[in-house]
């Protein structure tokens, strides 16, 4: 064998081994745990905003999204509609559908009776917002949140809608937002990654998630959004094998970097240099993320505030608790989803407990953030991916009914982060089923998230396949209306 073919083998053969190890090692689980900074070659660099760069002066450093998945129903929360108790049952007018699409779950109904809230309705704080009687916990925080009825999506449907709300694409292979904003800003802690996810699953109709929806698209892989289970280990392959101490650990990691470095020099590869940073990440994590997890140290009027399934790992309460201890330490963006919002048939049965689960500790979070300083530098979401229909899907009965997908009009509310408090925007019809005063579209939210981060949504882009993309595509208008 000569020596070039002899050269070739061994490269090869390497190549080979460094990929089983980062396999074995948990290299595609731990693939998102990369520290955010700049890949080191020439191309990257000059395709890439420099971490940290801002567009002008921030008002929030961080986010905390709570999606409501499946999406809960703007007419039993915070869209108050007491005409449609006075149609009960009356046909939708045609001038009010006008020649909006219908799911293949209604299109074929024969009739399409209105039907009004079951649960009741109040006024609260200085605000005098109108909310549930689901939602008495959120109804007292009025005054610190900002309510938008008038939010309206492309999408019909679950999976487009959801990818779309995470994306700003219906269709798949985009970064998910979370993802944009570790590769514009980073995170403000070396020791855990930027982005980060958590679910948890309530009483109600569930609608699955996917990890594409915290993927990082076409941005380096650095950028995935981390997912932290319920279980002993919240993140898999985080821990050292039995007899492997740290000062082994150390030196094992040094010496596979030295070997990844000698391919990244001869071949160029972007994603051996990731690997590298890869491991570092995982070897930083294995004591900061056990610190953090554990929530049992938490003082009794925390565990109080947040109600007693905040100690019952995988909940949303537990999440929510989890998000406050993730944002402090510096974790850019924390992302839960909550499924089971999927109210089609027993509205009135299932919604019930879907509220019970979120009502206490979405309005828990946003109190803890306060009393500790940090709302004002925290932007809080509560959103789902569309509405629900103002007429009954089904059997429509005096005690129960069912909701339909509504992409026309829902509502969400978002607090701190540099937005107005105690302020309810944009107005649908006395009918709850168009908008007819100041419309937000899911491009003008991407972009207005992205403001009080300190971003422009325009120039906050990445060239994939020949042209620059952005989250908000070629759309989106700052909501300035709503800035505090």
């Amino acid at each position: 064998m000569d020596k070039e073919v002899f050269e070739h083998y061994l490269n090869t053969n390497r190549r080979h081994f460094l990929g089983k190890m980062a396999m074995g090692m948990g290299g595609v689980a731990l693939g998102s745990l990369l520290m955010p900074d700049l890949l080191s070659s020439k191309k990257a660099a000059e395709e890439q905003l420099p971490l940290g760069l801002k567009h002008f002066a921030a008002k929030a450093k961080r986010i905390i999204l709570l999606v409501q998945n499946g999406a809960p129903s703007q007419l039993e929360s915070f869209d108050y509609k007491p005409k449609l108790n006075d149609m009960f049952g009356q046909e939708l007018p045609p001038s009010i559908r006008g020649d909006q699409k219908l799911t293949g779950m209604t299109a074929g109904q024969e009739s399409f009776p209105l039907v009004g809230s079951k649960f009741g309705f109040k006024q609260y704080g200085k605000s005098g917002a109108w909310v549930s009687d689901l939602f008495p916990h959120i109804g007292k925080i009025t005054d610190d949140i900002c309510i938008i009825k008038s939010m309206h999506t492309d999408a019909i449907n679950h999976d487009p809608a959801l990818t779309f709300m995470q994306t700003g694409a219906q269709v798949g292979n985009r970064p998910s937002i979370g993802s944009w904003f570790s590769y514009g800003l980073g995170s403000e802690n070396q020791n855990l990654p930027a982005y980060c996810v958590l679910l948890s699953k309530g009483k109600g109709n569930g609608q699955g998630v996917y990890s594409k929806l915290w993927s990082n698209g076409f941005l380096d892989s650095s950028h995935q959004g981390v997912q932290l289970s319920a279980s002993e280990d919240p993140i898999l392959y985080l821990n050292d094998p039995k007899g492997m101490d740290r000062e082994t650990r150390r030196k094992m990691l040094d010496h596979l970097a030295s070997l990844n470095q000698l391919g990244y020099d001869e071949f160029g590869d972007p994603e051996i240099p990731a690997k590298i940073k890869q491991y570092e990440m995982a070897y930083r994590m294995q004591t900061a993320v056990p610190e953090i997890t554990d929530v049992s140290k938490e003082p009794d009027h925390i565990k109080k505030l947040y109600g007693p399934d905040c100690m019952v790992p995988g909940t949303y309460a537990a999440n929510c608790l989890l998000a406050r201890k993730l944002s402090e330490s510096g974790v850019r963006f924390v992302q839960l989803y909550h499924q089971g919002w999927d109210q089609h048939n027993n509205l009135v049965g299932e919604m019930k407990g879907q509220a019970k689960d979120v009502d206490t500790a979405s309005a828990a979070l946003i109190t803890d953030l306060k009393q500790r300083g940090l709302l004002d530098e925290t932007l809080v979401i509560w959103s789902g991916e569309f509405g629900r229909t103002n007429y009954c899907q089904g059997k429509l009965t005096k005690d129960n009914y069912g909701r339909d997908h509504h992409p026309r009009c829902y509502s969400i509310f978002m607090a701190g982060g540099g937005v107005k408090a105690g302020l309810s925007y944009g107005k649908t019809d006395e009918l709850g089923y168009n908008i007819v005063e100041s419309p937000v579209h899911i491009h003008d939210l991407h972009a207005t998230i992205m403001h009080l981060m300190g971003l422009d949504h325009e120039k906050l882009t990445h060239k994939h396949l020949g042209r620059r993309f952005r989250l908000t595509d070629v759309h989106g208008h700052v909501v300035k209306d709503i800035l505090a």
